[in-house]
């Protein structure tokens, strides 16, 4: 595969049908779909993720990442103050159902009608096994336009679908209700994470008029790479990246950095993982103040051999479906 520049519209890849969910997945690689969103009230938060090849499985690395579709799973992770709920169980090929704009794995599916996004979630969370099931409708507000590679390799490419979306929320178990502001996009490649990136750093924000992105990439080979993008409407508009700001560390020690106009600071933290941290964040973009999520990855740590076998313990398989 030819060399293209990181993080540049050089790279832009056209889009897929629907949302893609039929995209082919190569030995070795991975898709993923990830959707977020804060409550109106601020009081509430999910971040849904959907796998094939599921790129943080350790049983996907053990099997040493040869049949992709025999690893999917769904990532539900629902923030509230009266407690969280998180679920993710991986499961094998036969779980596995997908067309261009609808994904199924296990009892859980994704389908899109051209207008929005419809979850139908039914889960179990781990490793306390309490029930999560419910609905969820994502509706973009804002098109995020093409793809972009991330990897000077080219094996790696991102697609922010709809950087601004409203999502409404209903959840029987746990009982939850809520609509608020949400982002929705995908990520594909053709090899490990860990073999390109050391980190990254990724946020989104909302803005009076469609959101900003934010991109800044560590490869494993090569220069930082960095990127702040603003969609408003139809049009994407890249702008010089504001100052790099640091953010306290989480809990198990992950550095958290972004970029900011003012100052800035950790509203709260949603995950705080051995590898990875996803946090609310209160910054400055683009002239606006924002409430935004900010995600840290950190895949150094994330290759190591303790790193894996920790996940188990979060991350159920059942190979066979029903």
């Amino acid at each position: 595969m030819s060399q293209q520049p990181a993080l540049t519209a050089t790279g832009a890849l056209p889009r897929p049908r629907g949302l893609g969910f039929d995209r082919h997945v190569p030995p070795r690689g991975y898709a993923w779909w990830y959707v977020d969103a804060l409550s109106d009230d601020g009081a509430d938060a999910l971040t849904i993720i959907a796998f094939i090849g599921s790129v943080f499985s350790p049983y996907y690395a053990w099997a040493g990442r040869t049949d992709p579709e025999h690893h999917n799973a769904l990532n539900v992770a629902l923030y509230r103050k009266r407690g969280s709920r998180w679920s993710m169980t991986e499961r094998g090929r036969s779980a596995l159902t997908r067309t261009g704009d609808s994904l199924q794995i296990g009892p859980s599916g994704l389908r899109f009608d051209g207008d929005a996004l419809e979850l139908d979630i039914h889960e179990r969370g781990w490793p306390i096994p309490r029930r999560v099931r419910g609905r969820v409708r994502v509706v973009p507000e804002v098109s995020g336009g093409e793809a972009l590679v991330l990897s000077q390799s080219g094996a790696h490419h991102w697609w922010p679908i709809a950087p601004r979306a409203r999502v409404e929320v209903r959840f029987e178990d746990p009982v939850v209700s809520w609509s608020g502001t949400g982002y929705l996009d995908a990520n594909w490649g053709a090899a490990p994470l860990e073999d390109d990136f050391q980190s990254w750093t990724w946020s989104r924000a909302p803005l009076k008029r469609g959101a900003a992105v934010l991109y800044d990439v560590t490869p494993r080979n090569g220069p930082a790479s960095s990127m702040a993008l603003r969609f408003d409407g139809g049009s994407v508009d890249r702008f010089e990246p504001p100052p790099r700001a640091p953010l306290p560390s989480s809990l198990f020690g992950i550095s958290r950095v972004t970029r900011t106009e003012t100052d800035t600071s950790v509203v709260k933290t949603l995950t705080d993982a051995h590898f990875y941290a996803r946090s609310v964040v209160r910054t400055r973009l683009c002239g606006e103040d924002v409430l935004g999520v900010h995600e840290s990855l950190e895949l150094d740590r994330f290759r190591t051999t303790w790193a894996k076998l920790m996940l188990p313990f979060r991350m159920p398989r059942r190979a066979s479906w029903p």
